[in-house]
């Protein structure tokens, strides 16, 4: 299914309905609030979903500390992309903006 086929349908469903029903449906399918029906969806849609934010996480601290011109070796850089534990990641982030150095994150 292309993203064009997906807004066919989208629009489809919608088209007939009263703006109340439409609300209510855009409510429902709200990908932050909905509910995944299937044990398959639940299981790796939250694996993405956690995947993904720990990938945005790292690229924000790389970020951070390419601006502000620090140096990032190469042990530095791959530390910080395969980390997977969020708090870690935060706290990285946090630091990246006062460190002096790349390698004050760890400390």
């Amino acid at each position: 299914m292309t993203s064009d086929d997906r807004a066919f349908y989208y629009d489809h469903v919608l088209a007939g309905r009263s703006n109340a029903a439409r609300k209510y449906l855009e409510d429902l399918m709200s990908v932050e609030t909905y509910e995944w029906q299937s044990d398959f969806a639940r299981k790796y849609v939250g694996i993405g979903r956690e995947e993904g934010r720990e990938e945005g996480i790292a690229s924000s601290v790389l970020r951070i500390l390419h601006k502000r011109d620090l140096s990032v070796s190469e042990d530095v850089r791959s530390r910080i992309e395969s980390c997977d534990d969020i708090d870690t990641l935060n706290t990285w982030l946090d630091r990246a903006l006062d460190a002096t150095r790349a390698e004050d994150l760890f400390d």
